[in-house]
């Protein structure tokens, strides 16, 4: 394990020192070890399109929208090999909410995500990609 010391001004560490409380943190430390992490996973899947990943991607559409369900299926059939699972959640009349679990290359698993994204009807969606190397722990 690395030392490091930083610094931050007074009105950062204390929304710091709030941040890692109200999260469970048992010390900066560890507050500070998640966040390093996260940014050097997100970097890294950034730079290497082919890299590995697991990601998911959580979609809010509406059901009522023209062929919209046909659509996302015909998306979903043409990338089956990127799709670990999915979970279809009723919103309310109107909205449904899907969550996709993916496993593959980062590029594809973007280029899946942005044809859901851009289908008429999906009016929001989110993607958070974990490298591989990062999901197993190297």
């Amino acid at each position: 394990m690395h030392r490091i010391t930083i610094s931050l001004d007074g009105p950062l560490a204390d929304a710091f020192d709030a941040l890692t409380q109200r999260e469970g943190y048992a010390s900066r430390s560890e507050a500070v070890r998640d966040l390093v992490r996260a940014a050097v996973d997100a970097r890294t899947v950034a730079a290497t399109e082919q890299g590995e990943c697991v990601a998911n991607l959580s979609y809010v559409y509406d059901h009522h929208a023209r062929a919209l369900v046909t659509r996302l299926l015909d998306i979903g059939h043409a990338h089956h090999g990127l799709i670990v699972s999915t979970t279809h959640v009723h919103l309310d009349h109107d909205g449904c909410l899907e969550s996709m679990m993916l496993r593959g290359p980062a590029s594809e698993v973007r280029a899946l995500a942005d044809c859901v994204r851009a289908e008429r009807g999906v009016r929001f969606a989110m993607i958070n990609l974990i490298s591989a190397a990062a999901s197993i722990g190297a």
